[in-house]
């Protein structure tokens, strides 16, 4: 069957083009009335419109896809957002970078993971603090964990706890301090000296 398109042109309304294709259920309508463009594509399941006025264009459909051969680039001078109401996924086959002239705040209401298959690192700057803090913290490892600090390196608690299945020593290059209201030293074999 053919198409049926038509025409229409009225000095309130604007011009309006149809086309319509009976045989896939498929409407398709252009408006202009002065202020905007309107373009329709009407179907059984689904409708997608593109509305352009002199300040906005909106993009209402079922899908949307964006393919570049090279690069795409969005520039806005204010607020900007994206939102999903299911899966959000960002992905690049080279680096990527998230970069901030200001804050940069990083939650989840649930768990937030972060992995590198080689290395993973928390920097601040040198004249500032890096500071970790939870209701409960874990910090472990399958190899060697290595604490160091080029000052000082303090662990307060009302209870510290240092366990070793093997052996452990613990060594000071300058003055060792042990005290406490009452300290105990106990062992199968105990040398001091």
């Amino acid at each position: 069957m053919p198409l049926v398109c038509t025409i229409e042109m009225d000095k309130t309304a604007g011009i309006t083009v149809t086309v319509v294709n009976a045989d896939a259920s498929i409407t398709q309508t252009i408006v202009m009335d002065g202020t905007k463009i309107e373009i329709k594509v009407a179907g059984d399941s689904a409708t997608s419109t593109i509305t352009q006025t002199s300040e906005k264009i909106a993009i209402a459909c079922k899908q949307f896809e964006v393919t570049a051969d090279e690069t795409i680039t969005m520039t806005s001078t204010k607020a900007s957002s994206w939102t999903s109401q299911d899966t959000f996924s960002v992905q690049s086959t080279k680096d990527a970078t998230i970069a901030s002239d200001a804050n940069v705040s990083i939650s989840g209401a649930q768990n937030v993971t972060v992995e590198g298959t080689s290395k993973v690192g928390l920097t601040g700057a040198s004249s500032n603090t890096l500071t970790l803090e939870s209701a409960g913290a874990t910090l472990s490892t399958s190899a060697t964990l290595t604490l160091e600090g080029t000052s000082q390196i303090s662990a307060k608690g009302a209870m510290i706890e240092a366990k070793a299945d093997g052996t452990m020593n613990l060594e000071s290059s300058g003055i060792a301090t042990l005290k406490g209201a009452m300290t105990n030293v106990q062992g199968n074999l105990v040398n001091l000296g």
